[in-house]
């Protein structure tokens, strides 16, 4: 089975929760990295550099889409947070969703939340990729 991760992230979170958080989802379904086949996220990211270094280590090319883009796709968990931050309600679900070319029922894993030390959270979805 090949996965879509969506990854979302508070501004400045480092590599390390990310990892974490990708490392959590990906044993809650049942899939190890080599499974990875599209990973994506919300282009007001597309500077964030714990994103750029969880890319780099695992040579993924993380696609970025605009809010209107994820906005547009339904979600099980829509968070008005994250719509006033971001004008969207998801970033993780439906950029998982995406990435996935999938609809809802492909989620194997719901916005997987993680807190790391510095208080900086990190969001991962991941979505069954349809051939």
């Amino acid at each position: 089975m090949r996965v879509a991760l969506g990854l979302g992230c508070d501004r400045g979170t480092p590599f390390e929760t990310l990892a974490r958080a990708v490392n959590e989802a990906l044993a809650a379904a049942g899939v190890g990295l080599d499974a990875v086949g599209a990973v994506a996220s919300i282009d007001l990211k597309e500077d964030e550099p714990g994103l750029a270094v969880l890319a780099a280590v695992h040579g993924w090319r993380i696609a970025f889409h605009p809010a209107a883009r994820l906005a547009a796709i339904a979600v099980p968990n829509p968070s008005d947070t994250v719509r006033r931050y971001t004008g969207t309600p998801s970033v993780s679900e439906a950029a998982a969703l995406i990435a996935a070319n999938a609809e809802q029922g492909a989620l194997l894993v719901e916005k997987h939340k993680v807190r790391g030390p510095d208080g900086k959270n990190a969001t991962i979805s991941i979505a069954r990729i349809t051939e």
